[in-house]
């Protein structure tokens, strides 16, 4: 059982076109003082850039609608604690080959986040966070395997059930028993919903401000190009209420609204914060802090269709190592999976390496499904793509 409670100050000050930041974890009147008279310091010391400062007066936001993001849940450290061994429980009797547990967690989150600025900025967040997770160990005569399942919400009421949550945990787990290897060649692969989240954050990342104006992405000098599959339309909705990616300003209080960053395959906006958006030699899309509630757009079919439609290929249920180059774009994973024949499921695969180019992967989409996963910030169900190369 763990509690925990944080706070803390941070500012930021600009000397001319220097730069200082200075935080402490202490809020006392003498504490902020000296955090303030550190952040000076640093700015007096520091190289001019004169893309710092405050973003522009006419872009700070003046309004912001009601998210509905602040749902205390007011349940006992006991209840909690309960619900997770049961959850636990759930897991553990689903299946004999269930063998033993990583844990279950249930936890309950609530913060408030405040942000002012000299242009006469002040907005506050109150917001609260809610989940429930379980990792379960089976074992064969193969050897053994682990998964997990989890649910978060901004309000308790949103949950999973948390029985659910374990039995689901513990079948998939019990799903990977037998893995085997698949012969290397290229085939389409078929990222479930959780995973297809993390492939388009890295489009996101690529057509990043920071990465963009150190030319360190493959997508520097992109907009208005095709970066995608014609079909794919990538847009974000920060006004969505109690949405997990929500919010009515970013981190530089400027106004957030929703907009497309890819239209029909084209990309037609960067991601932008007020400094990038100076050193490109641009505006600020209203994204200091990244996107919010980024969604996919397209024709979406079952996730079942999708399978019937890549015949042979692989499901791809987890993604290991970091071989991700957004500067050349090289797409490099190990993976584990289901291996699909004939449009069905046939058996669990895993040690297997995947690898094309993001390039080639965004623009070889060849259908999303319906399954979307809501649980984070960035909404998608399956994503498929035509064809990678599969290794043993």
């Amino acid at each position: 059982m763990e509690f925990n409670r944080d706070r803390g100050f941070g500012i930021t000050v600009y000397v001319g076109d220097r730069k200082g930041s200075a935080s402490t974890s202490d809020a006392s009147p003498e504490a902020v003082r000296t955090t303030v008279r550190a952040a000076l310091a640093i700015a007096r010391h520091t190289g001019r850039d004169p893309c710092n400062g405050l973003a522009d007066r006419e872009r700070i936001a003046t309004e912001w609608p009601e998210l509905d993001l602040y749902h205390p849940w007011n349940v006992a450290p006991d209840d909690l604690r309960d619900l997770a061994l049961e959850m636990e429980a759930a897991g553990l009797d689903h299946d004999p080959r269930i063998v033993n547990s990583e844990g279950a967690q249930m936890s309950t989150q609530r913060g408030c986040r405040v942000y002012g600025n000299s242009h006469g900025f002040l907005g506050a967040t109150r917001a609260t966070r809610h989940g429930g997770t379980c990792v379960m160990i089976a074992r064969d005569d193969r050897g053994m395997q682990r998964d997990y399942w989890y649910s978060v919400a901004r309000d308790a009421a949103d949950l999973e059930d948390h029985v659910g949550v374990g039995e689901q945990a513990a079948a998939r787990t019990v799903a990977r028993l037998g893995a085997r290897s698949v012969t290397t060649g290229s085939w389409p692969v078929l990222f479930t919903p959780r995973i297809a989240a993390g492939l388009l954050g890295h489009l996101m990342g690529a057509i990043s401000g920071g990465a963009l104006y150190r030319r360190a992405s493959y997508l520097v000098d992109a907009l208005g190009r095709d970066v995608a599959a014609k079909s794919i339309t990538l847009a974000e909705y920060p006004h969505l209420p109690k949405a997990l990616g929500s919010a009515g300003f970013d981190g530089d209080g400027v106004a957030t609204s929703g907009k497309a960053f890819v239209e029909n395959g084209r990309l037609t906006s960067y991601v932008l914060d007020t400094y990038a958006a100076r050193r490109l030699g641009m505006e600020t899309t209203g994204n200091a802090g990244g996107v919010f509630n980024l969604a996919v757009e397209c024709d979406a079919v079952a996730p079942e269709a999708l399978m019937e439609e890549m015949g042979t290929g692989l499901v791809v249920n987890e993604l290991m190592g970091q071989g991700v180059n957004l500067v050349s774009g090289d797409y490099s994973r190990g993976a584990a999976g289901v291996w699909v024949e004939g449009g069905k499921p046939a058996f669990p695969v895993d040690e297997i390496t995947i690898a094309s180019s993001l390039d080639v992967m965004f623009k070889g989409i060849a259908g999303v499904g319906t399954d979307v996963d809501t649980r984070g910030n960035i909404r998608t169900g399956s994503v498929l793509v035509s064809s990678m190369t599969v290794a043993a």
